[in-house]
């Protein structure tokens, strides 16, 4: 039992960001314009609603008294489900977001969810949304468990590692439950996802843009050089590019400009004030701009990375609306601009309607050298839906992408009840569309995942296709590594025909593959030793459908070796440099539990295994002041235990196992003992 002391305060990390929040009571377009943009029509024309598909929501209830999901019971819109913050049998929604998320998936009224049809639970694990017991996720998973769901919906989460809660997940997949999860709100930076979003066997969803006009993204230009950059909220898209020379304009405050010749200029400007306790806001920044005649503002960020600026916001001056264009670049950008301004070097700006683009809020990866997320984006930016009071909301947040997945999801399994996790998470991930940035360029894995969800083409899919990404690990000694694609037919008919290609962000990258039946060996190639993380796609075309599989390249110095004896692998490793000290950490394929051992140059050290299957291993490698890293994907066929594998039997890493068999043996010695 995971103790109530584990409150975690999500301050909307996972939920949703209320950009623009409004509601009002008028009938709406049964088709939100989200829906619209995944492909929700063609499905829905062919009869695929959800019917029959039972869908778990925790979150913060529903209001089951709103039109459009009206009905709480056995005949209601809401079947059932429970309450855990006040334990009772009724989870009613005072807070909104469940309501927000329940309206997506599976409104029926005057606003359409994406699966209409199907049967609604709700688990209500928090009154507000800003906080959360992990104890109350993990009991309401459990419950959905019993309840036997076929799909459930998280988007409340934290933005840390919790064992508990990827435990639990993990459970609901071995039942056969498809989890889907948010990713968060904790963008743009990387390593951003937390828990149970991170969690191997879950599909962790991120947030694009919408199919709206205020879905804009920006460029600029100084001199030959793209800079990647985001429009502030609050700016128009233009009818053309901006040009003009770039001028430094420090803090954007009026004394700052005085004696700049800012006219027909783009001027560069500092985030902040350089006076303690001063705020200079953004809005003040473009009217100062704006009034000394420049054309167009980039503001660079006062710490590490880009940032998202709202320029009409709480501190605006009413009526205030910006009338040039403002970006957000990083700090290094404008540090690297700002020295360059002495050669008065031409500047290009943009800004322009982009609906297909990773919203700057949404968490990226990586979470682990060996698998990708997220796993795909879907609209999250200004998405339409229902809340409480029988009304309507535009809203935000990764939380609003997630459930378009969930409705998708609902689909498929009426269409194919027997499909499993793995296969509807294949799919879903290999059936997207293309996100690209504001230069055309796509985005990279650990930002999007393999793309945005097109239910349309996942209904009329024909292969399910696993794993559904691939990771190669290449070395200055093993310049290739061989990874094997699996095709099956869902209605268990022949293969067809397809054409294979692959693109990548590393074009040296050299690729092959050969074809056999219902498998496909896809090989890696690095001759140059060009020492990196790198990404792309192995397309898969039957003629019909065109699958993306996404792709992570390590090219490592390291090169990781093992020797098998039954239960005992003993490692080495291989590295061109001095080095002094490695520890090897190895994980069982999806599970929660690493063990660890240590080696040096001069001994090899063991680590013992109980069971076949996919193992994943990292090396750390101790060289001078710096560490390394090598990787590993190893499979283990042979392998007879002595004994049972009790981790395996329990379904509890070994870690536990050895502390609570420490604190029987303690309190039994200590009753003993006073016996």
């Amino acid at each position: 039992m995971i103790e109530k002391l584990l409150i975690f305060s999500l301050a909307f990390i996972l939920c949703t960001i209320c950009f623009i929040s409004y509601s009002y009571e008028e009938k709406q377009n049964p088709l939100s314009k989200s829906l619209q943009l995944v492909g929700t029509q063609v499905p829905q024309q062919q009869g695929l609603n959800g019917q029959g598909v039972k869908i778990g929501i925790i979150d913060t209830g529903i209001d089951f008294d709103h039109p459009d999901l009206h009905g709480y019971g056995p005949s209601g819109r809401v079947v059932s489900g429970y309450d855990y913050v006040n334990t009772d049998q009724k989870p009613i929604d005072v807070n909104g977001h469940g309501t927000e998320i329940a309206g997506i998936i599976g409104a029926n009224g005057s606003f359409t969810g994406i699966a209409p049809k199907s049967q609604l639970f709700s688990y209500k694990v928090s009154s507000t949304g800003e906080a959360v017991s992990s104890e109350y996720i993990v009991q309401a998973i459990s419950r959905a468990i019993e309840d036997k769901m076929n799909v459930i919906n998280i988007s409340l989460g934290v933005n840390r590692t919790n064992d508990e809660l990827e435990t639990a997940v993990d459970g609901a997949v071995k039942n056969g439950i498809t989890v889907v999860v948010a990713a968060g709100n904790n963008g743009p930076d990387d390593k951003s996802i937390g828990s149970p979003g991170r969690d191997f066997n879950v599909i962790t969803v991120g947030a694009s843009y919408n199919n709206i006009t205020s879905s804009l993204a920006s460029t600029l230009q100084v001199g030959n050089k793209q800079y990647d950059s985001l429009p502030m909220l609050g700016v128009d898209a233009l009818k053309d590019p901006v040009e003009g020379k770039m001028v430094y304009g420090g803090y954007g405050r009026v004394k700052d400009l005085q004696g700049i010749d800012a006219k027909g200029a783009i001027l560069l400007e500092q985030r902040g004030s350089n006076t303690t306790g001063e705020k200079v806001f953004f809005s003040e920044k473009e009217k100062n701009a704006a009034d000394s005649g420049a054309r167009g503002l980039v503001i660079y960020n006062n710490q590490s990375g880009v940032f998202f600026g709202e320029l009409v916001g709480p501190n605006s001056t009413k009526g205030y609306h910006p009338t040039i264009p403002v970006i957000s670049i990083s700090k290094e950008d404008g540090l690297k601009l700002r020295s360059m301004l002495k050669n008065n070097t031409l500047s290009r700006l943009n800004i322009f309607y982009h609906p297909d683009f990773v919203a700057p809020f949404s968490s990226r990866g990586p979470v682990s050298p060996f698998y990708i997320k997220p796993d795909l984006v879907a609209p999250g930016v200004y998405v339409n839906t229902t809340t409480i009071g029988g009304k309507y909301n535009l809203t935000s947040g990764t939380s609003i992408a997630a459930p378009h997945v969930t409705g998708a999801i609902a689909m498929l399994l009426q269409k194919y009840p027997k499909l499993d996790p793995s296969s509807i998470a294949s799919i879903i991930d290999t059936t997207t569309d293309p996100v690209t940035d504001a230069y055309g360029k796509i985005f990279p894995v650990n930002v999007a995942g393999s793309g945005r969800l097109n239910i349309t083409r996942a209904s009329s899919a024909d292969l399910i296709i696993l794993p559904h990404s691939l990771v190669f690990n290449i070395s200055y000694e093993n310049s290739n590594d061989t990874r094997t694609l699996y095709l099956q037919s869902i209605n268990n008919t022949a293969i067809p025909k397809f054409k294979v290609q692959f693109s990548s962000s590393e074009p040296r990258l050299g690729f092959n593959y050969t074809a056999n039946n219902n498998t496909i060996n896809v090989k890696i190639t690095d001759n140059a030793k060009n020492i990196g993380d790198y990404d792309g796609f192995i397309t898969i075309d039957d003629s019909k459908t065109l699958y993306r599989i996404p792709v992570l390249v390590h090219v490592t110095k390291g090169t990781i070796k093992e020797n098998q004896s039954n239960t005992q692998i003993d490692f080495t490793l291989d590295y061109p440099d001095k080095w002094s000290y490695a520890k090897i950490s190895l994980m069982k394929a999806g599970s929660q539990d690493v063990k660890t051992v240590g080696i040096t140059p001069q001994d090899t050290k063991a680590i013992t295994i109980y069971s076949d299957g996919e193992y994943w291993i990292q090396a750390d490698i101790k060289s001078g002041n710096k560490t390394d890293h090598a990787y590993k994907i190893l499979m283990i066929n042979h392998v007879t235990p002595s004994y049972p594998d009790i981790e395996e039997i329990s379904h509890i890493p070994i870690k536990q196992i050895i502390i609570i068999s420490s604190i029987i043996i303690i309190a039994v010695v200590v009753v003993l003992k006073r016996r």
